[in-house]
């Protein structure tokens, strides 16, 4: 089977990693890829989208991955593209890619079907979003994509009308209204699913890092960490889960005369009341993905490609017991900015872990050096969180860059 995922980070290098760990051997392709995952993948350079879908066409492409959310809204849209040109696309069409690519899309979609949220309201003015500012804290988030960093939790007003300001005034992540949330408290949880039209399949549950720093201070990233078990929530919570949030989602989509097939990410917050939905993103969340696929067991290739084509089973795929660990290292000046071309050493003294490649690129002498504001993850296993971290922390310190930021409570705030 030739298999081409889309996408160039870390998260894309892990979904080609567990495909290449796939009991068949698989041609696998990456457009655009990156220097680290043409190791495993022939990187596809083409102009665009539809020279994209041409080249997939011309080389018998079987199975198409939306990696990254980008695509899938773009022109037309890669699933879209794709459904033309009759390859099966694991990856949502552009019209309900808009749980992710417009949070207004998604909150009304949440509130449409009485879906757990939290209360909001969509501003298009700095006049509008300033007189919603009735309490603190407070959630703000821009509608459109931003990888990972157009949301902002505000504990001051003079805090939230900065905010106001670079989105609405200064365009800082370019045209789109804004929106003003009630600020939820609890733990947050990440849940995937696996959803094929009116079928679907919860994933191992995972809980990410958002800010730069240690005890979650600083900016928001696209994610400094992640812990990833079964054990992460219990029974009872993952029914609750089920019927509160993925089953009624799954059937909204339905209910609006659209169909999903991809991965679907619930960001969950465990509220006193109960979970409500944070946000929706339509593919694997990152850096998740990088903790939770080496737990992955079975046939995930021939589960994606039937996926794709309609036909989801479940059976094909399992999660191995215990806890998995992701540890990201950033660039100097992340998230306001990133610094590329810093040398990377000691990769290769890295044992009994997993690295993927988040941002980084060859140089002239074939070393990596950074290549972006997340540079690398290390994933490291063990049979309890404890053991999982300690591996993932050991290994972690053998890799060194100028600049380098890297959390040192991955996994163990939120637990202790």
């Amino acid at each position: 089977m030739k298999i081409l995922v889309t996408g160039k980070g870390g998260r894309e290098h892990a979904l080609l990693t567990a495909l290449s760990e796939s009991p068949d051997k698989h041609q696998l392709f990456a457009y655009p890829g990156s220097d680290a995952i043409a190791t495993l993948a022939t990187c596809v350079d083409v102009a665009g989208l539809p020279e994209l879908i041409a080249w997939m066409k011309q080389n018998g492409i079987d199975l198409c991955m939306a990696g990254e959310e980008a695509l899938l809204v773009k022109d037309r849209g890669l699933a879209n593209l794709c459904a033309e040109a009759g390859i099966p696309c694991w990856g949502p069409l552009k019209e309900i890619a808009q749980l992710e690519a417009s949070k207004a899309f998604a909150k009304k979609f949440l509130r449409r079907h009485g879906i757990p949220t939290a209360d909001f309201t969509i501003c298009t003015t700095a006049e509008e979003a300033n007189a919603a500012l009735t309490e603190t804290p407070i959630v703000l988030k821009f509608d459109g994509l931003a990888a990972g960093k157009g949301v902002a939790v505000c504990s001051s007003k003079t805090e939230a009308m900065q905010f106001i300001e670079d989105v609405v005034m200064k365009r800082c992540f370019g045209a789109g209204d804004l929106l003003v949330e009630k600020c939820l408290t609890g733990p947050e949880i990440s849940i995937f699913a696996s959803v094929c039209d009116e079928s679907y399949q919860i994933l191992m549950p995972a809980r990410d890092y958002k800010r730069i720093r240690d005890n979650d201070q600083g900016p928001n990233t696209g994610g400094m960490g992640a812990v990833a078990s079964l054990e992460l929530a219990d029974a009872a919570l993952m029914k609750r889960i089920e019927e509160e949030i993925v089953k009624p989602t799954v059937q909204g989509i339905l209910t609006d005369g659209l169909t999903y097939r991809g991965f679907l990410y619930f960001g969950l917050m465990l509220t006193p009341g109960g979970p409500q939905v944070i946000e929706y993103n339509c593919r694997f969340g990152d850096p998740e993905a990088e903790a939770v696929l080496p737990m992955v067991r079975g046939d995930f290739a021939t589960y994606v490609f039937e996926a794709a084509k309609g036909n989801l089973q479940p059976k094909l795929i399992s999660f191995e017991p215990g806890w998995s660990i992701c540890l990201i290292s950033a660039s100097a000046g992340y998230p306001a900015s990133s610094r590329s071309g810093d040398v990377i050493s000691g990769l290769d003294a890295v044992g009994g872990a997993r690295v993927y490649h988040c941002g980084t690129k060859r140089n002239a002498a074939g070393q990596f050096e950074t290549n972006g504001g997340r540079v690398l993850a290390v994933v490291a296993q063990g049979a309890t969180r404890v053991e999982a971290r300690e591996k993932a922390y050991a290994e972690s310190a053998k890799v060194t860059f100028d600049g380098m930021q890297r959390r040192s409570d991955i996994g163990k705030m939120h637990f202790e």
